[in-house]
């Protein structure tokens, strides 16, 4: 069996008994990872690989150990954080008060830091008499062992709030130690996401699940089953985080996007009080009858680079045509290629007036956002647009090309990767609109230039 046979049955593998996914980037760290864990059996890889197949339960669990990454810290990403002190505990404790019970999920916990920062900030904002407990969850044994053990180097405490180390943490010989007080709230347990456990996630358990970027490295499969047994493990009302790099688009069943403190998460069963007209998540080409071809000439004229000449036959169709979404979006990308970045803005803020769930009109938006110097800003409505649309490629692109500039390589290159798989298969159209003059090729070419710069 060639090599690449081996790493490709490896990659299966994984899949199958562990719902894990690895691009081609990976081949390399796979194949010494297939040598060693062979080895160490006395098998060679076609044999390792055949007894992987049964039910070889103690060695998958070591080969999890050794294909996860375990980086992470303390508070990481604070803004979820304090929508959870200041949005979501305050809702649960009022909609728990009869029970006095709170229920937190940490899935994908790793070394146990986001288990334990969530037992801090519930710690900090609930009465201490209430019932809270807060269950991590990782295939990692060695990472629950870390988890467990409470202890930890002070470069974990980087994001942690002064009051929150002197409150919370203890020095101990090799870094920190937790509070044994907060270890008693939380448990870790090892959970294999291709898996189900109905007993873990009963119906209406949890009052929030932190599931942070662990849908990037799940097979899709893999990924929406958990998705929906973390959805039914929700109380009503009860709020999933995800990771700035996982989306579940604009209207996941049964949850609603929820923006606030400068981060992005969902509610069960609680919508929009006046909530917006159903949308696809790209522009349709809805034509009227007495203008049947306005919008496709005006995306010629675009095509062509003739910007002027396409905001002139904007400027010519009829009222009712002009005000639908779609062709205001077109006016939009336009007026930013022109230059008129005010004007493109304006027309944006307008589409999401009438509908804030429009992942075009943020990514846009965000542009000009760029264009005018507004970065911070431009950030925010790029994610939006990621989260909004799982399958749109610009605002990753721009994500990316953003990390890199202010030397955030670990996000670049996390953004630019998703970036290139996404623009294989992003449409025609939103590369037109949004692509800066380049085709798909120079986009990818673009994306791999900048990747290569920064690893």
């Amino acid at each position: 069996m060639r090599r690449d046979d081996t790493i490709t049955r490896l990659r299966g593998l994984l899949a199958q008994r562990l719902g894990m996914t690895f691009d081609d980037t990976r081949d390399p760290q796979l194949a010494e990872i297939l040598h060693a864990r062979a080895t160490q059996h006395g098998l060679s890889g076609r044999g390792y690989l055949d007894r992987l197949g049964t039910a070889w339960s103690n060695e998958l669990a070591a080969l999890a150990e050794a294909v996860t990454i375990n980086e992470t810290y303390f508070f990481r990403n604070v803004e979820q954080f304090n929508v959870l002190a200041e949005v979501v505990l305050p809702e649960r404790v009022r909609a728990r008060s009869a029970e006095r019970v709170l229920r937190l999920l940490s899935v994908g916990c790793s070394t146990g830091e986001e288990a334990y920062t969530l037992a801090m900030v519930t710690a900090e904002r609930v009465d201490p008499r209430w019932d809270v407990s807060i269950t991590g969850l990782d295939v990692n044994r060695g990472a629950l062992r870390v988890a467990a053990a409470g202890r930890y180097s002070r470069w974990s405490l980087r994001e942690t709030p002064a009051a929150a180390q002197h409150r919370w943490f203890r020095t101990v010989a090799e870094g920190v130690e937790i509070d044994e007080r907060l270890r008693g709230r939380v448990r870790f347990l090892e959970y294999n996401a291709a898996n189900d456990d109905p007993l873990l996630f009963a119906p209406d358990t949890y009052d929030v699940v932190f599931c942070r970027n662990l849908l990037m490295y799940l097979t899709p499969a893999t990924a929406a089953a958990l998705v929906a047994r973390t959805t039914r493990a929700l109380a009503p009302g009860g709020y999933l985080f995800l990771g700035h790099t996982d989306t579940l688009g604009s209207r996941p069943p049964a949850l609603t996007v929820q923006h606030s403190h400068g981060t992005f998460y969902y509610q069960k069963g609680v919508r929009h009080q006046q909530p917006p007209e159903p949308r696809p998540a790209q522009p349709v080409r809805r034509r009227v009858h007495h203008q049947p071809r306005q919008r496709d000439h005006v995306l010629h004229l675009v095509q062509e680079e003739r910007f002027g000449d396409a905001l002139a036959a904007l400027d010519g169709i009829g009222t009712a045509e002009a005000d639908r979404p779609d062709v205001m979006l077109v006016r939009g990308a336009v007026l930013a290629h022109l230059g008129d970045t005010g004007r493109a803005a304006a027309v944006c803020r307008r589409l999401l007036d009438r509908d804030a769930l429009n992942p075009d009109a943020h990514h846009l938006l965000a542009e000009c956002l760029e264009g005018d110097g507004e970065t911070a800003t431009a950030l925010e409505h790029h994610r939006m647009a990621a989260h909004l649309d799982a399958g749109f490629a610009m605002p990753r692109l721009r994500l990316g090309l953003i990390a890199r500039r202010r030397g955030d390589l670990g996000t670049a290159e996390r953004e630019l990767d998703r970036a290139v798989t996404l623009l294989r298969h992003e449409s025609d159209e939103r590369i037109l609109l949004f692509g800066g003059g380049f085709g798909r090729g120079a986009l990818i070419a673009l994306c791999h230039a900048e990747l290569a710069a920064a690893r």
